[in-house]
């Protein structure tokens, strides 16, 4: 069985980290790189990093600071925000991101995928979805989740894998920031179809919550924010408590 992880998230605006609910309401959380650094320390297995507006201002990913705390931290590191072309992927791995994540690019130019998994491996793209529950189904949304293209999420994720990507990073949009808990509907449904890596992400509150994401929603990777950048819940102690529950982690 593989390991499961534990994967923080720096949403970033303006150079500083942000949390809000619901994609809306944004307070500030801190500093960046002094966040990354603790993770790496704490034993995070993994860090995201969201330049939330990027796609929304029509810029590039802040590529300095992606080198700022690429520096400070040993654990993998995925990054996106804005990301349309293959030359930008290239521009990110170079300054130290492990693994691009991409959404609105990928959802108006699905061949990207195709072109970005054959230029640098499909464990180096994460197809980021942000998804919204429409009746029984889940529209997808883009543009930091204020445009809604119709398209529904389950069939997206199934050409996303066909395409190339190497791992799924899916956010419950009805859920986010809300720490309600994640979306088990929807993620024990991508995970009886999809054969590569989910991430869950949006809704994380409690320990219970990241639990069952995995043992219920079959999640690869449980992904947080606040919970972790207010010390609501220590990495350390949602790990004991998930080995606890027969869960595989890595060691801290």
């Amino acid at each position: 069985m593989l390991t499961k992880r534990i994967i923080p998230c720096l949403d970033i605006k303006d150079g500083r980290t942000v949390k809000g609910v619901n994609f809306e309401g944004l307070r500030d959380a801190g500093d960046p790189v002094e966040l990354a650094k603790r993770y790496s320390e704490e034993g995070a297995d993994e860090l995201v990093f969201l330049d939330i507006t990027a796609t929304l201002e029509k810029r590039k990913t802040l590529v300095e600071l992606v080198k700022r705390i690429a520096a400070e931290i040993n654990i993998p590191f995925t990054v996106g925000g804005g990301i349309k072309t293959v030359d930008e992927i290239e521009e990110l791995l170079k300054s130290g991101a492990d693994k691009v994540s991409l959404n609105s690019s990928i959802v108006k130019n699905p061949d990207l995928i195709n072109e970005a998994s054959t230029a640098f491996g499909a464990q180096a793209i994460v197809a980021a979805v942000d998804a919204k529950r429409h009746g029984d189904s889940w529209n997808v949304y883009i543009k930091g989740g204020t445009e809604d293209t119709g398209l529904d999420a389950i069939e997206w994720m199934q050409e996303i894998e066909k395409r190339g990507a190497g791992e799924i990073l899916l956010t419950s949009m009805d859920r986010d920031g809300t720490k309600s808990g994640f979306d088990i509907d929807i993620l024990d449904k991508i995970n009886g179809i999809v054969h590569i890596p989910v991430i869950a992400s949006g809704g994380a509150g409690t320990v219970q919550h990241c639990i069952e994401a995995i043992t219920k929603g079959n999640a690869d990777a449980v992904l947080a924010a606040s919970i972790f950048h207010f010390k609501e819940i220590e990495i350390k102690d949602l790990k004991e408590k998930m080995k606890a529950a027969n869960i595989e982690v890595r060691q801290t």
